[in-house]
C-alpha cells in the first residue's frame, strides 16, 4: 500500500482516522494499539507473509533491548554483537544473498543455485531503526522499552515504515507515551502531506516518464545525443529528489496528524555548494545514522588523515550497498567517497572555495553524474552513458527531440527546478495564498491518481 493510491487515501486512512480520533481518542494506550494494528495491516496488505519478518524483528529487538541496558547482564558486548549479527544477518539473507552467490559463481566458475528470495519492502529502513534502538540502549542513551507493544509501534509505525525517514527511538520515545494531537498540528500535517503528494504524483512521476524513456532506450541499444543524455540525467536527478523527498514529506505530515514530530530528511540538497554540503542536506536520517553508528565509532575525524580516508571509504561503501545489491551502487558509493576525500584533502569549503555560482554549478553537475551511476542497470551501460554525456560515442551534440521534450512539458520542468529551491518557504508566509495553492495541487493530484498515472516509489526497492 502506498500513500499516493486510492486505497490508502479513501479507504485505509479514513478508517484509521475514525478509530484513532473517534473510538480511541481518550486513551493513549488505545491510540497506540490502534496505530500498531493499522501499521501491521498497512505492511501486511502488500507484503503478505513478509509481515512475519517484521514481527520477528520487533520481537527479537524487544528482547535484546531488555538485556542490553547498562548493568543488566555481564556479557553485554557479546549480546550487542548478537543483536547486530541478527539484524544484519536478516538483511543479508533477504537483500544480498543472491548478489553474493552470483559473484562467487562468476569468480570461481561455480554453479551454486540462487535462492531467489524476494526483497521485503522497507527492510533496510526498519532494520536500521531497530539497530539504532538496541545500540542506543547499550550506550545508555535511551532506556529499554519494557512494553513490547511500544517497541512494535516504534519499529512498524506506518508513516515511515517502508521508506523512511529513519527515526531514532530517542526522537519519539516520549511521544509514544505522551503526545498531544491538536487541530493546528493536524492542519500542518495535512499541508505537509499534500506537498509531498504533489511532489510525487505531479513532478516525480512526470520526470520518471522522461528519465525512463531516455535511459531505458539507451540501455536497449539506442544512441543518443549529448543534449538527450544530459536531459535524461537531469530528469532522473529531479525524479529521485521529488520521489523520495515527497515520500518523506508525506511521512512527516502523517506523523504530525497523529501528534508525532519526525526530524527533517531533506533540506534543499540541490542548492548545495559542495558535495559535503549536499550530503548534509540529502537523506539526512541515513547520513546521520552512518555518522553516529559507523563513522564516529571508527574514529571519525579524531584520527590520522589516512584513517579518516579509510573511515570515509568504509562508510560510503556501506552507504552504496545499503541502497542495493548491485555493483553500480558500490561504484556510486566509491564515487562519493572519492569526492568527499578530495574536498577534505584540499580543505574545500574551509580554507578556500569557488565563487558561489560556480560552486553550485560544479556540485550540481557532479550530482547529476552521480545519479546516472546510481540509476544505471549495469556498469557497461553506466560508463557508456556517462561517455555520451561528454560527447564520446554520442550520435550528435544536440537533436530536436530533447528540445521538444522541454517545449511540450515546460511547465513541469520549470516547476521542478523552481521548487527544488526554497520557494515554498516564501509562499508559506502568505497563508491564504499557500493554502489555496495546496488545494489546487491536491485536486490535480487526485485527478492524476484516479487516472492511474502512477510509478512506484524508488526507495521501495531499498
Amino acid at each position: 500500500m502506498v500513500f499516493s493510491s486510492i486505497i490508502f487515501l479513501f479507504c485505509f486512512f479514513p478508517v484509521v482516522l475514525f478509530f484513532y480520533f473517534g473510538i480511541c481518542r481518550k486513551n493513549t494506550l488505545a491510540k497506540n494499539i490502534c496505530l500498531l494494528l493499522a501499521s501491521l495491516v498497512f505492511y501486511g496488505y502488500g507484503e503478505g507473509l513478509n509481515i512475519l519478518l517484521l514481527l520477528f524483528s520487533i520481537g527479537a529487538n524487544y528482547c535484546f533491548g531488555l538485556y542490553l541496558a547498562p548493568g543488566r547482564v555481564k556479557y553485554r558486548k557479546a549480546l550487542l554483537t548478537s543483536a547486530v549479527i541478527c539484524n544484519i544477518g536478516l538483511l543479508f539473507i533477504y537483500k544480498y544473498l543472491d548478489f553474493t552467490i552470483i559473484n562467487i559463481n562468476r569468480l570461481f566458475k561455480a554453479d551454486i543455485p540462487l535462492p531467489g528470495i524476494a526483497l521485503p519492502i522497507g527492510i533496510s529502513f526498519f532494520t536500521f531503526q531497530a539497530l539504532s534502538y538496541v545500540i542506543d540502549v547499550y550506550r545508555g542513551k535511551v532506556p529499554a522499552q519494557k512494553n513490547p507493544l511500544y517497541t512494535g509501534l516504534y519499529i512498524s509505525l506506518f508513516p515511515q515504515l517502508v521508506a523512511g525517514p529513519i527515526v531514532r527511538y530517542e526522537t519519539i520515545m516520549e511521544q509514544i507515551h505522551e503526545r498531544k494531537e491538536t487541530l493546528h498540528g493536524f492542519a500542518d500535517g495535512v499541508r505537509r502531506f499534500i506537498t509531498g503528494a504533489g511532489k510525487k504524483v505531479l513532478l516525480a512521476d512526470t520526470m520518471s516518464l522522461f528519465a525512463d524513456r531516455i535511459m531505458s532506450g539507451y540501455a536497449g541499444g539506442d544512441r543518443i545525443s549529448v543534449s538527450m543524455a544530459w536531459l535524461g540525467g537531469i530528469c532522473y536527478t529531479l525524479r529521485i529528489y521529488y520521489d523520495f523527498s515527497g515520500y518523506s514529506d508525506m511521512a512527516i505530515g502523517l506523523g504530525k496528524m497523529f501528534g508525532f514530530e519526525f526530524e527533517e530528511n531533506f533540506n534543499y540538497p540541490y542548492i548545495a555548494k559542495s558535495i559535503t554540503d549536499f550530503w548534509r542536506r540529502w537523506h539526512i536520517s541515513l547520513s546521520s545514522w552512518f555518522r553516529d553508528y559507523v563513522y564516529i565509532p571508527l574514529g571519525g575525524n579524531r584520527v590520522s588523515l589516512i584513517k579518516q580516508y579509510r573511515n570515509i571509504l568504509i562508510v560510503w561503501m556501506l552507504t552504496g550497498l545499503w541502497h542495493g545489491a548491485a555493483w553500480n551502487f558500490v561504484m556510486w558509493g566509491l564515487y562519493y567517497a572519492l569526492l568527499l576525500m578530495f574536498e577534505k584533502s584540499v580543505g574545500y569549503g574551509k580554507k578556500w572555495s569557488l565563487p558561489a555560482a560556480a560552486a553550485h554549478c560544479v556540485t550540481l553537475l557532479l550530482t547529476i553524474v552521480g545519479w546516472v551511476i546510481f540509476a544505471a542497470p549495469s556498469l557497461t551501460v553506466m560508463m557508456r552513458y556517462i561517455a555520451s554525456m561528454f560527447g564520446i560515442g554520442a550520435k550528435s551534440v544536440a537533436d530536436p527531440e530533447a528540445f521538444f521534450y522541454i517545449k511540450d512539458n515546460w511547465i513541469f520542468f520549470v516547476s521542478a527546478i523552481a521548487f527544488a529551491m526554497p520557494l515554498g518557504k516564501k509562499l508559506e508566509k502568505a497563508k491564504w495564498v499557500y493554502d489555496l495553492l495546496l488545494c489546487i495541487i491536491f485536486t490535480i493530484t487526485i485527478i492524476y491518481i484516479v487516472k492511474g498515472n502512477y510509478s512506484p516509489f524508488i526507495y521501495f526497492n531499498f
